[in-house]
């Protein structure tokens, strides 16, 4: 029953997406074809689907954490915008002072300065919005989205301002940065990064060992569970929940960085693209199991990436996929609640059960020494 209830989302969100496309005259398959030959054609559509999974897969990674503690990190897309504008630091050093010459340092560590700054920049912010809650007591969604809000603002700011390209006053982005400064690719027919590959790797596999096999993930899922038992309990509370935010904001932080370094080559408006919010998406699809997300995220990134190519040869809007994909959602979280009053009619059943039988069983036994007394006298 419970596969069942797992299943049953995902099939009954492509009969409805299949109903709409019948319902302006295309053929579903049609649709599912060319959306899938636009994600692989070949290996630079490929290459578009890592790129949009990189980023993806870190946000979400991130929000798993905050997720466990109970927290709505709405506040995430502002967290890889501020990645992104601290990640533009050392590059826009190198434009504005024609004296430095960018070759001369190793691009490695020039790459490696920009990500720890992309990192402090999502945990400023991230800390900001944990500031916000526990020690002025604002929800996190909102002050999540009001700081969303000035990390753009400020990022138009510095494009249209101290960062204005020679060009001229345009708020459409900075000059290129420096190729030593950008993520290095593997070649020009495959455009990715091997490296931010890694990375991703590299904080999957941190995040899930630390979320299932320490004590810190064992406070976060106590905080998220219930923040007074966990309290009484001795947790730190404020501090682990202050500590998720860290984690959303270094790894949010550095997805900016790579939207900003790589898929961009400068520092423009809106840089997130969106993607955090997708990524809460994806974390309330895989209902916060870290081991689920790079999955759902390559099928979200490869559904996005192959979608463009809907309009060209159909005349659907690419838009289509997103209808799928909240539709998805919804009836994820809409199936969720069936299964979590099915689990809780089971175990009020069981527990029902259990009353009965000792109930039965003290019956027993109460009969059991009358016969004893009746006996002995």
């Amino acid at each position: 029953m419970q596969g069942a209830l797992f299943l049953a989302p995902i099939i009954i969100s492509l009969l409805i997406s299949a109903l709409l496309v019948i319902a302006v005259g295309r053929d579903p398959f049609e649709v599912a074809q060319l959306i899938l030959e636009g994600a692989f054609r070949n290996n630079r559509s490929f290459a578009g689907v890592l790129n949009f999974f990189i980023s993806l897969t870190l946000v979400s990674m991130g929000l798993v954490v905050t997720f466990r503690a109970g927290l709505w990190n709405i506040g995430v897309e502002g967290q890889m915008m501020m990645g992104a504008v601290f990640a533009s630091i050392i590059p826009m050093a190198f434009l504005q002072n024609t004296h430095l010459d960018s070759n001369a340092v190793p691009s490695f560590l020039l790459l490696l300065g920009s990500v720890l700054l992309a990192g402090v920049g999502g945990i400023l912010w991230g800390l900001l919005v944990g500031f916000l809650k526990i020690q002025l007591g604002i929800n996190e969604i909102f002050g999540g989205v009001a700081l969303n809000a000035l990390a753009n603002v400020f990022s138009i700011y510095l494009i249209s301002g101290p960062w204005e390209p020679d060009i001229g006053g345009s708020a459409q982005g900075t000059a290129p940065f420096p190729p030593a400064t950008l993520y290095p690719q593997i070649s020009n027919d495959f455009p990715t990064s091997l490296l931010a590959l890694i990375i991703v790797a590299i904080a999957f596999v941190a995040i899930f060992f630390a979320l299932n096999g320490t004590r810190w993930g064992l406070n976060l899922k106590a905080v998220g569970k219930n923040t007074r038992s966990a309290l009484l309990l001795g947790v730190p509370t404020r501090r682990v929940a202050l500590s998720a935010f860290v984690v959303c904001g270094a790894l949010a932080g550095i997805a900016g960085s790579y939207r900003a370094l790589f898929t961009f080559d400068s520092l423009r408006p809106l840089a997130s693209g969106g993607i955090g919010f997708l990524g809460l998406l994806v974390v309330l699809l895989v209902s916060v199991r870290a081991l689920w997300v790079p999955i759902i995220a390559f099928a979200f990134a490869a559904i996005l990436s192959g979608s463009t190519r809907l309009r060209i040869s159909l005349q659907l809007d690419s838009s289509l996929a997103s209808v799928l994909q909240g539709t998805l959602v919804l009836l994820v979280l809409l199936f969720k609640g069936v299964r979590e009053v099915w689990g809780s009619r089971i175990a009020g059943d069981g527990e029902d059960s259990a009353d009965q039988q000792r109930s039965v069983e003290a019956q027993d036994n109460q009969q059991s020494f009358n016969t004893q007394g009746d006996l002995s006298a």
